[in-house]
């Protein structure tokens, strides 16, 4: 075997290269044999430990056994945490490490595999300790050194700069930080050429926008996720060219290698259209969505199918922000929408080949609309959250509420197993009374209001019925009330 292709040979020559390409990298700081910190809580005997550690560990590094070099220093770091020499020490092992990685050439593995961390994870641990040491020593020229250089590594070189311009102003004679500053700026020159320009390829024909999160369809053209199916709830056909598209939300894929030439190319105008994208599924708490189909009390469960474009855009919205609307009915004597409406969260949501989505919901709060207005086709509203008149506590109104809702559980209990008795045969209905006793609150005295509500969906009411308990801010009349439903639909007969 020739002197080129022996493995030692293979190795010095990679760390030839490593050394030529890292600035002011040259070596090690040694530890101090005497222990100057006044008042510092290692013995002498652990403190003489922790440099023979670190003497060992600086003796790896000078014979370029940067991994064993890691491992001493990692040590010395759990005897001595933050100490800014054992710090510098392991970051510049790591910075030679990760180099010698990133030059090694393939036909190396042929005699020496490798495994464990990648050059670019040695790089961003290098960084790390870097910027633990600045913080210690940022009158020092050396933090700068090892910072910069783990940017460079890591290809951050806007990020480096700035650092290296920072260091120059601590130390203008730093050799190392001169050389990396020319190495850098020329860095700069060749991105800049290699910089795609904005054209027209990287907008989205749908809204006329740079693309987000790109789709590239069978037929070759390009959309924003968000966009395509917006446009395919009307038709299941490529927007430009009009050739039919067999995909769903499921199933396609984001252009990964678009999508990064976008995000790498114009790194500003990408985070504006992120920034647009999440202020449309990350609404403000006190901003829902609604969805105008009945009035809904808390404590339901539901099922809805979700058919028309404008709520299926909603729907998609909807579950890559908190899933959260609210569900409101329309007001026919009005010609709008109610005020009160309720909210409502999207517990499973399975999206149908059609296009379609089948939701189950759950409904939790009640709200009171301030201000409504149309998004893309359906509305948004500013909601207040109302809640019922609070008695204070070990009041005689608290104590009648708490124990009326006691009352009023064991008899909802009961009037669940006959009206299950009385169900047998009909599986729609014994349905609906499984459903309800799963929603029932475990502790009714523990929250009356939501009991309350839970009570006065056990039995079919009115749209007129239904509001005027959302809107009722009186526990204990709420509680009566159900109780009057269910006592009626017993006796078999219905409250008018």
């Amino acid at each position: 075997m020739s002197e080129e292709m022996q493995p030692n040979a293979i190795y010095r020559r990679s760390l030839q290269i490593s050394r030529k390409c890292l600035e002011g990298v040259d070596d090690v700081q040694e530890f101090p044999l005497e222990n100057e910190e006044e008042g510092s809580s290692i013995s002498r005997e652990t403190y003489n430990h922790l440099c023979d550690i670190m003497q060992t560990g600086n003796k790896a590094f000078r014979d370029s056994k940067f991994d064993q070099a890691i491992e001493f220093y990692g040590r010395a770091n759990n005897i001595k945490p933050g100490d800014p020499i054992i710090l510098s020490n392991r970051c510049s092992a790591y910075l030679w490490f990760s180099q010698f990685l990133k030059n090694r050439p393939p036909s190396a593995s042929e005699y020496s595999p490798l495994s464990g961390l990648d050059p670019t994870t040695h790089a961003g641990l290098a960084l790390k300790d870097a910027e633990k040491v600045m913080y210690l020593q940022n009158n020092s020229a050396t933090p700068y050194i090892l910072k910069a250089n783990a940017l460079i590594l890591l290809e951050r070189y806007e990020h480096a700069w700035d650092v290296i311009c920072s260091g120059i102003q601590i130390d203008p004679l730093s050799t190392p930080l001169r050389n990396l500053e020319r190495m850098t700026s020329n860095i700069f020159l060749r991105s800049r050429c290699l910089k795609p320009q904005w054209t027209d390829d990287y907008d989205c024909t749908l809204c006329l926008k740079l693309l987000y999160e790109p789709i590239t369809t069978a037929c070759g053209h390009s959309f924003c996720r968000s966009c395509l199916f917006q446009s395919m709830d009307r038709g299941n056909r490529c927007p430009l060219c009009r050739t039919v598209l067999f995909i769903t939300p499921r199933t396609v894929s984001i252009s990964v290698t678009l999508s990064n030439i976008i995000q790498k190319g114009f790194p500003e105008e990408y985070a504006d259209r992120k920034l647009e994208h999440e202020n449309l599924t990350k609404l403000d708490v006190d901003l829902l969505p609604l969805f105008v189909l009945d009035v809904v009390l808390p404590c339901q469960k539901l099922q809805l199918n979700i058919f028309e474009p404008r709520y299926r855009l909603m729907v998609r919205r909807l579950m890559q922000g908190n899933r959260r609307m609210g569900m409101v009915a329309f007001a026919s004597s009005t010609g709008s929408i109610n005020d009160y409406a309720c909210e409502a969260e999207i517990t499973d949501c399975e999206p149908l080949p059609d296009g379609r989505f089948f939701l189950e919901v759950e409904s939790r709060r009640r709200c009171c609309i301030i201000q409504s207005w149309d998004q893309d086709g359906y509305r948004i509203a500013e909601v207040e959250w109302v809640q019922d008149i609070s008695q204070p506590e070990d009041s005689t109104e608290r104590n009648d509420l708490l124990e009326m809702a006691y009352s009023a559980a064991s008899y909802a209990q009961q009037w669940m197993r006959d009206a299950r008795d009385t169900a047998q045969g009909d599986t729609r209905r014994l349905a609906e009374l499984y459903k309800a006793e799963a929603l029932m609150p475990p502790t009714p005295t523990q929250d009356p209001e939501l009991f309350s509500f839970w009570l006065a969906t056990l039995t079919q009411r009115r749209p007129s019925e239904k509001l005027d308990l959302l809107l009722l801010r009186d526990t204990k009349e709420r509680i009566r009330r159900g109780l009057i439903y269910m006592k009626a639909e017993e006796q078999g007969c219905r409250m008018q």
